[in-house]
């Protein structure tokens, strides 16, 4: 058996003493998700860890949180414990290492990719096409063969998704499952969960991100970033079905599904990561795991560039610029499928499993046995 880490055993330290507290109870959905336990293992600690949002509520309302001598820090500690949840599960086992250096990592991998498809375009293509304005049908496909545009998405984002599916599989077995199979009304609690993001709401009244007054900043902020993602997602979507059952090719006219749904989904991203970046600046440091700071910057730095090259290759698609800001656009698109399973961006699926499971708990099932 592998020894556990300092973390694991700082965050049962901790659930100890809240679950004899248990002042916090009506916070979060932690909690009450911990009153269930009478002993932590690793896999419930890895649990509960990623069913926290970091809402900070406890750390400003405990009576026990620093200077007092237990130190009580829960948002820190959680953080730490999901970043070393994302490591251990890591598919393939040795990219696991990324996750210390993610900073570093998101930022050398973007370069790489914004670089090999640069050179890719320039190696590939006529100067006088890839400077040159080019309009009408298929003119992105004329400056990036259409064979490798989608040779590369789909090899980058086919590795991501299998890569965070062998994680999850690992994550799931660790933790001790989601608790049974299908069951349609915790299946939809979880969903709503996840797509309205109530626990960044803390136990209703917001997160306390700045101070120890209330906000619901971050969870507005979240959802401009997921919506935004989800409707750039439904760009790509529509524009595969115009392209392969209706035969209308790329670009297409501003007041199209594809360019609306493109368009508004880069403005909201673009507005979710900058204010998200903007909280973490200006946030309470106590309640931060600091060492984390790096890589979730360059993760929401990668998301703006993604969003903003997008906006840009809409403004300049029919000049000649539109050559070199479609590579450098899907350059970026490119890493970020890469970087998905090692960076931050894996937190949705393990904090998905673990909605999922709690859902199913407060209907009355027993924790699962989980592994120590």
């Amino acid at each position: 058996m592998a020894q556990e880490s300092e973390t694991v055993a700082e965050a049962r330290r901790l659930m100890e003493i809240c679950n004899a507290c248990r002042y916090c109870e009506g916070y979060c959905a932690v909690f009450p998700a911990m009153t269930m336990r009478r002993s932590f293992t690793e896999g419930d600690l890895t649990h509960l860890a990623n069913l926290c949002h970091g809402c900070k509520g406890c750390y400003h309302a405990c009576q026990y949180a620093p200077p007092h001598a237990f130190g009580m820090n829960i948002p820190a500690t959680f953080a730490e414990l999901r970043q070393e949840s994302y490591a251990k599960h890591a598919w393939p086992a040795p990219m696991g290492a990324l996750f210390a250096r993610s900073g570093t990592v998101v930022s050398l991998f973007a370069a790489l990719g914004l670089a090999l498809v640069l050179i890719l375009t320039v190696a590939l293509q006529d100067p006088a096409v890839l400077w040159s304005a080019q309009r009408g049908v298929g003119a992105f496909f004329r400056v990036i063969p259409h064979w490798l545009m989608i040779a590369l998405g789909l090899l980058t984002f086919g590795y991501a998704i299998f890569a965070m599916a062998m994680g999850a599989r690992s994550y799931i077995k660790a933790t001790g499952g989601t608790g049974g199979g299908f069951a349609p009304a915790p299946a939809t609690e979880a969903a709503v969960d996840i797509v309205t993001m109530r626990n960044l709401g803390g136990g209703g009244h917001g997160c306390n991100d700045l101070d120890e007054g209330f906000s619901t900043r971050r969870r507005w902020l979240h959802q401009a970033l997921f919506g935004g993602f989800m409707l750039c997602f439904a760009a790509t979507c529509t524009g595969t079905i115009y392209h392969y059952l209706l035969g209308w090719y790329s670009p297409h006219a501003f007041l199209s599904l594809p360019v609306q749904f493109g368009f508004w989904g880069g403005v909201l991203m673009m507005i979710g990561a900058a204010g998200l970046a903007h909280v973490k600046i200006v946030t309470d440091p106590g309640p931060v795991a600091k060492k984390l700071a790096g890589g979730e910057f360059a993760m929401l730095a990668l998301l703006f560039l993604i969003a903003a090259t997008g906006l840009l290759l809409l403004a300049v698609r029919h000049t000649g610029a539109m050559g070199v800001m479609l590579a450098i656009h899907l350059g970026l698109v490119f890493s970020f499928f890469l970087l998905m399973p090692y960076s931050k961006m894996v937190h949705g699926v393990y904090r998905g499993i673990a909605l999922l499971r709690n859902a199913k708990e407060k209907r009355g099932a027993a924790p699962a046995a989980s592994a120590a």
